[in-house]
């Protein structure tokens, strides 16, 4: 797994507890209303709305403000309507990127992502030039600790497909239409889920080194990131634990925002 998984989960679990809360609701709110517009209302047939609903309760988004806006999606009540896009993007370092975009004006969002990223050294790539380099995966992380022998039996019982650290915590591997299967499975054996969402994994990591090269990448990161349209960053780069705590030292009110990897 690599660096910008870690790192992305840390995010995931610490976004609604820092300035950045608003900011969460919005983005968890507005990926409800889509996935309940794209595949139905009812979370026992609708995979992407369960996982996304499950998402904004963890955050801690009011359980009616979550309905109103699936119902809203659903077409029952009027609203907003968002429009999915995705752009590409090679960056400092060798690095590849995606983000998953969700917005009311094409023109708008397109423009600022360009932007963003020509202001920290990026260069937005043709469609697919970079989406082919990553599998998509239910990516599931698991309290720790745990015995890892004993997590492996559950991850196979489970149906997943393997495991890796996290620091004290486990990120578990599966088919994308697995997800919600093996979390209940891994809770009936008595593990503790932390978080169980969608996401693009990269087949290979570019390994990041140098801390100033480190700290390039992940001020653009940030800087994705932190608009409001986006609702997912994946990226290919590998930073190792200590750079990425020295990096979260030195910014912690931007390192600690939610990325929403599904």
């Amino acid at each position: 797994m690599s660096g910008h998984s870690k790192w992305a989960t840390t995010k995931h679990r610490k976004g609604a507890k820092d300035s950045a809360r608003a900011k969460v609701f919005a983005k968890l709110i507005r990926q409800v209303e889509v996935a309940a517009r794209e595949g139905g209302g009812d979370v026992a047939t609708n995979a992407s709305l369960r996982t996304t609903f499950q998402k904004a309760r963890e955050a801690s988004v009011p359980i009616d403000t979550i309905e109103t806006r699936g119902q809203a999606g659903y077409g029952e009540l009027e609203g907003v309507r968002y429009e999915a896009i995705s752009y590409e993007a090679t960056r400092p370092v060798a690095s590849r990127s995606s983000s998953k975009t969700l917005t009311d004006n094409r023109n708008r969002t397109s423009a600022e992502i360009k932007h963003l990223l020509a202001k920290n050294g990026g260069t937005i790539a043709e469609p697919g030039a970079v989406s082919w380099q990553f599998d998509r995966k239910g990516i599931l992380e698991v309290k720790g600790p745990i015995d890892e022998d004993q997590l492996l039996e559950w991850v196979l019982d489970a149906g997943g497909e393997n495991f890796s650290a996290n620091g004290v915590n486990f990120l578990v591997t599966t088919e994308p239409h697995d997800v919600g299967i093996v979390r209940d499975a891994l809770e009936g054996f008595g593990a503790k889920v932390l978080t169980a969402e969608l996401t693009l994994v990269p087949q290979n990591s570019i390994e990041i080194t140098d801390e100033g090269e480190a700290k390039k990448v992940l001020r653009l990161m940030d800087a994705i990131d932190d608009h409001d349209d986006v609702q997912n960053i994946y990226a290919n780069f590998d930073i190792s634990d200590e750079i990425l705590r020295r990096s979260r030292a030195e910014r912690p009110s931007r390192i600690s925002r939610e990325s929403l990897t599904t």
